[in-house]
């Protein structure tokens, strides 16, 4: 890293819900956000469900969101690295940001090595242990026959159903995603311990959850998860020495 830069993670921004005036909103204040980390920032990391619903069609995806793509794309311009990993809400990436964005699109979680430091990076959606079925609805929509079928439907209708059930399961869910638990019921965590069994990593950096949390594994070991922006407008910072939860 160079002197003085640092390293961004967010994630979680869900933009388009809970409607077109409050997601408005929210992406002008991310891109205030990102105008003010650029001057400073050499990597930025967006770990899932930037927006509530994102598919792409061959020659079609969702209207809307000019400015933040636009603004992401002058920061991958401008030199500054990004890298995307898809969440549950956005897993139907193709190669729409890696073509017009310059930026690179991960599907499952990546080993960074940064100044001496093991990072283990991703949105975190399907890891750990339970969750049993969302992991099989995971696999059902990650496969190229369901992205298919679902790609010969009308863009008026298919984008229009999608909307629906994203609304449907956030309003199922409520929010039981925002309390804490302890460390026991966090399938993170305990994804995390396990992977510590077998390998050293220093900070395991995930979104999805919506919660900002930064928990000591061990005496060497930390997982930080971003938060969002609907609530918390969180983040995390590595300072090439330091890791902060900012939010």
């Amino acid at each position: 890293m160079s002197t003085a830069k640092k390293i961004y993670f967010l994630s979680d921004f869900h933009l388009g819900a809970p409607n077109n005036e409050i997601s408005l909103e929210r992406e002008k204040k991310i891109i205030r956000f990102l105008d003010e980390i650029q001057k400073d920032a050499e990597k930025i990391f967006i770990l899932g469900d930037l927006f509530d619903f994102w598919f792409e069609y061959k020659t079609v995806v969702p209207k809307g969101y000019v400015r933040i793509l636009g603004k992401l794309a002058s920061i991958a311009d401008a030199g500054i690295s990004i890298d995307f990993f898809v969440g549950n809400h956005d897993m139907w990436m193709k190669d729409y940001f890696q073509k017009e964005l310059n930026i690179p699109v991960f599907f499952e979680p990546q080993e960074y090595e940064i100044n001496g430091k093991r990072f283990l990076i991703g949105h975190g959606d399907g890891l750990g242990p339970g969750d049993h079925g969302y992991k099989f609805i995971k696999k059902v929509f990650r496969h190229k026959i369901s992205q298919f079928l679902f790609g010969i439907l009308p863009p008026v209708i298919g984008i229009g159903l999608a909307n629906y059930f994203s609304r449907k399961s956030r309003a199922k869910t409520g929010n039981s995603d925002e309390k804490f638990e302890g460390e026991e019921k966090e399938w993170l965590v305990q994804f995390c311990k396990a992977e510590l069994k077998t390998k050293a990593i220093d900070y395991f950096v995930f979104g999805h959850r919506h919660l900002p949390l930064d928990i000591h594994l061990n005496e060497k070991s930390r997982y930080i998860n971003t938060g969002d922006w609907i609530k918390y407008d969180s983040y995390a910072v590595w300072d090439g020495e330091e890791m902060r939860l900012i939010g």
